[in-house]
């Protein structure tokens, strides 16, 4: 099997990790911003994958740079509401760092292209 952008493999991995997460939040926020999160996480995937075989992969790279933001404040709500601990919101920071840091490299390098 060939092996995967590394980006595209972390956010892969991230979601099977946050995902059942997030599933567990409680009905009165599982609607609105548990749901949104999960379609964001799901979005973003997508877009990784299309700019991975696209000719123009600029302008899918800053949309998901903007998602991955959201998911950030989102999930920055999920903390503020107390639906998830300390240690949880601190490992979902380091890894959408981590992606964050990754696509941000691959935007730095198809700006150059561009």
């Amino acid at each position: 099997m060939k092996e995967e952008l590394s980006v595209i493999q972390k956010t892969y991995d991230f979601i099977k990790w946050y995902v059942p997460i997030l599933n567990r939040v409680p009905r009165d926020h599982k609607f609105l911003l548990s749901d949104r999160i999960i379609a964001e996480l799901y979005t973003m995937l997508e877009n990784l994958i299309k700019a991975k075989y696209s000719k123009n992969k600029l302008d899918l790279l800053l949309q998901t740079n903007i998602q991955l933001e959201i998911i950030r404040y989102q999930t920055r709500l999920v903390y503020d509401f107390n639906l998830i601990n300390t240690n949880r919101y601190e490992y979902i920071n380091k890894q959408l760092l981590e992606i964050g840091m990754e696509l941000g490299g691959w935007l730095k390098q198809q700006r150059q292209t561009a």
